[in-house]
């Protein structure tokens, strides 16, 4: 028997050779947009899955591969074992009668249609795009059906998420996946996927040459089994609602939300109840932290049911006799040290004549002796927009219990305390920890141990950045606070407390290097001075040093980064903000006698340069030292602000208050990246230079209350309430101080 050898690979081939060679024969001519819009837009669809009760849940784009009903798309597009609807151009929706084709790992599917004469595009060889070439994307964004963008290509990317892509200089929004993307010849090089989370105006497309193979070697499956693919089998499982609960690899998963209150949704399990007692049990992780899902039993297949489960980091044990929180009683509700947060958890629920006990790894959380409903069903539940996996499901007289006993433990802990981190572990050690236990029981303390130094790590690292930003603190403390008996001062060593600022971001700082180099750029400048220099030589001297040779400037394309208002980072860089530059500007031109003011304008930080008895001569640090008219302030400040003129904007501003506004700058940036750390590091000092801002302590608060710090918080709402500053709403801050309250006796 002659062995039939695989036609993959010369059919692929012939199939590149007629492509290509279409390709070459094809005209070459370019079309203009709206030509290509009227030869592509007949042929992309929308596609859309059906959730069970027949109402639409998902919604994307493909296009017809084939006259005869292929049509192309992205695997994600139509959600696993659910009913899938094609709409062409011409508004005629077609039932999918059959998966075509799906490859996972490139995220493709083709998809069949019962349809004859279908308008269908052109494929091109996308291994001959270039970098830059002009490229048209269609697809339904947001809904809005049969939209189209140019763009261009930005990268041909090896591996982006495990697999080859087209970048694109095109945002791709929910809608497009699955969309074509052509070139101006028609021909499509790509589907649309996936949007990047780094700018809105950049996506990708999975390339079309990843979609021949599936054409050449089909995976047809009809409906009928595709909407078997990962359901639970009726024969175990009773499913209710219209969230989606699937399987895989022994797991099941449970996404979207339930149509019930709190979007409680659930399965039960057909599984026949054993005879008190009884144990019910499962795994559960869950994505989010503020997640609930768990355990329910005793259900009657109704709304009535008890519930065990995790809920925002808290375990509960909850009755629920109906559809809403009126009919919800909370048993119990409390914190446990052996609850791990976003990882695997075993609950267990120990159902015994007139007794519940509630489990979390094996620790007694609740003990109950409520018994309004005795009988019922076990199963799932999850609420909100709780993402979970459930693993180990089990209902029996003997439930087995992964545990180990306090001398396996305690051996086990004792082989791993020394384990070396140069090296990966001998075959002795794997030996001895096998000995010990089984592979799974031994594997979850392992991996208990190693999530438990993960987030020591984790303190570790939070308690050096808040050592380093302490220390930062009371450095600026002395800097600015007079010795006892003397009176405020504003004027400051700048730079010294410039680069303070960054040193509560970066304990390595070394403050001596850049003072010294800042030095050094004096020495420099004093050196191309001439002989007896006029206040304009001197000033005309630093713009020579500072811009043209130094070439110092403003920041345009990264304004907002934090790296802009590092003063040791400015230096390295040579960009940084108007303040940040001014700061500089200054500092060199008091080390050669030339007179400077910092001018906080509205928005826009500038310097004025004292060069005889006139008014100082305004300069724009930030573009390149260029100089201002008073009409050009105000317009500076009208465009940037809106703000009407006032004269106060030209006063001269102190050391402190330069300094404080470079703080709220960095406050700033904490604040649009939402992140409390930062920014109460930053109004940390803040408060160490002007102790009695009371709206800075009130932010303070805010911000201990945001990440569970109440009793520093509840201090700055006390001093607040103590002072009653003018400006304060003070029933506000009661407001506050109660929250505040309520979260120290929690």
């Amino acid at each position: 028997m002659i062995e039939k050898l695989p036609c993959y690979r010369p059919i692929m081939i012939l199939l590149t050779v007629c492509v290509t060679s279409g390709l070459a024969l094809a005209d070459e001519t370019e079309l203009t947009v709206e030509q290509l819009v009227e030869r592509v837009k007949p042929s992309v669809v929308v596609v859309t899955f059906s959730g069970r009760d027949g109402g639409q849940m998902g919604l994307g784009s493909g296009f017809v591969l084939d006259s005869e009903g292929l049509i192309a798309t992205n695997l994600h597009v139509i959600g696993e074992a659910r009913p899938i609807m094609v709409r062409t151009f011409d508004g005629k929706k077609y039932p999918v009668v059959e998966v075509h084709a799906t490859d996972r790992t490139h995220d493709l599917a083709i998809l069949r249609v019962d349809a004859k004469g279908l308008p269908e595009l052109e494929l091109g060889d996308s291994d001959a795009l270039r970098q830059g070439q002009s490229v048209v994307a269609f697809g339904n964004p947001q809904g809005l059906e049969h939209s189209v963008v140019q763009g261009v290509v930005s990268g041909l990317r090896e591996d982006v998420d495990g697999r080859p892509m087209i970048q694109l200089a095109i945002p791709i929004e929910r809608g497009n996946s699955g969309g074509p993307l052509v070139d101006m010849q028609g021909r499509v090089h790509g589907l649309l996927t996936l949007k990047s989370q780094v700018t809105e105006n950049l996506g990708y497309a999975a390339p079309v040459n990843d979609l021949k193979p599936m054409i050449v070697q089909p995976n047809p499956v009809p409906m009928s089994r595709w909407l078997t693919i990962g359901t639970l089998n009726p024969r175990l499982w009773d499913v209710r609602d219209d969230v989606q609960w699937r399987q895989r690899a022994g797991r099941i998963f449970a996404d979207g939300q339930g149509r019930g209150f709190g979007g409680r949704t659930f399965v039960l399990s057909r599984q026949e109840m054993p005879q008190q007692p009884y144990d019910v049990a499962v795994t559960v992780r869950m994505d989010q932290a503020d997640g609930a899902a768990g355990l329910i039993f005793h259900a009657d297949g109704g709304e009535r049911h008890y519930g065990f489960y995790p809920s925002s980091g808290k375990l509960r044990f909850t009755r629920f006799e109906g559809p809403d929180v009126y009919s919800w009683t909370v048993l119990g509700e409390k914190e446990v040290a052996t609850y791990r947060k976003e990882d695997w958890n075993r609950l267990r629920v120990h159902v015994a004549d007139g007794l519940f006990q509630c489990f979390c790894n094996e620790e007694l959380v609740f003990e109950s002796s409520d018994m309004r409903f005795t009988e019922g069903q076990a199963g799932l539940a999850k609420f909100r927009h709780t993402t979970a996996q459930f693993k180990g499901f089990e209902v029996g007289t003997k439930v087995g219990v992964n545990s180990l006993s306090p001398e396996t433990r305690e051996a086990l802990e004792h082989l791993v305390a020394e384990i070396p981190v140069d090296k990966s572990p001998a075959d002795e050690l794997v030996d001895q920890v096998l000995a010990q236990a089984t592979s799974q029981t031994a594997g979850s303390l392992l991996h208990e141990r190693a999530r438990q130094l993960e987030q020591q790590a984790v303190r570790l690292r939070e308690l050096a950045q808040a050592v380093q930003a302490e220390s930062v603190v009371l450095q600026l403390a002395d800097l600015f606070t007079p010795p006892a008996g003397e009176a405020v001062t504003t004027e400051v060593d700048l730079v010294r407390a410039a680069l303070l600022l960054a040193a509560i971001d970066n304990n390595e700082l070394d403050l001596e290097i850049y003072q010294k180099q800042v030095d050094q750029m004096a020495e420099e400048l004093r050196s191309l001075l001439p002989d007896d220099p006029s206040e304009t030589e001197k000033m005309e001297t630093l713009h020579t040093y500072l811009f043209e040779e130094m070439g110092f400037h403003g920041s345009r394309t990264n304004y907002g980064s934090a790296s802009n208002s590092y003063f040791n980072e400015v230096i390295d860089d040579r960009e940084g903000l108007p303040i940040t530059l001014s700061l500089l500007y200054m500092e060199l031109a008091r080390r050669i006698d030339l007179k400077v003011d910092g001018i906080g304008l509205p928005g826009h930080f500038v310097v004025g340069v004292h060069l005889g008895e006139e008014s100082p001569q305004l300069v724009d640090v930030f573009d390149r030292g260029s100089l201002m008219t008073l009409d050009d302030a105000k317009g500076k400040v009208l465009s940037i602000t809106g703000y009407p003129w006032d004269d106060d904007f030209l006063s001269a501003y102190s050391g402190r208050q330069i300094i404080v506004r470079m703080l709220r700058n960095l406050l700033g940036v904490a604040n649009s990246k939402e992140d409390p750390e930062a920014a109460l590091r930053y109004v940390n000092s803040l408060l160490a230079i002007e102790p009695d801002s009371a709206s800075d302590r009130l932010f303070r608060a805010v911000l201990c209350y945001n990440t569970n710090r109440a009793e520093q918080g509840l201090a700055d709402v006390n001093w607040v309430l103590e002072r009653k500053p003018d400006g304060i709403d003070l029933r506000r801050v009661e407001q506050l101080r109660g929250l505040l309250n309520r979260m120290v006796n929690e």
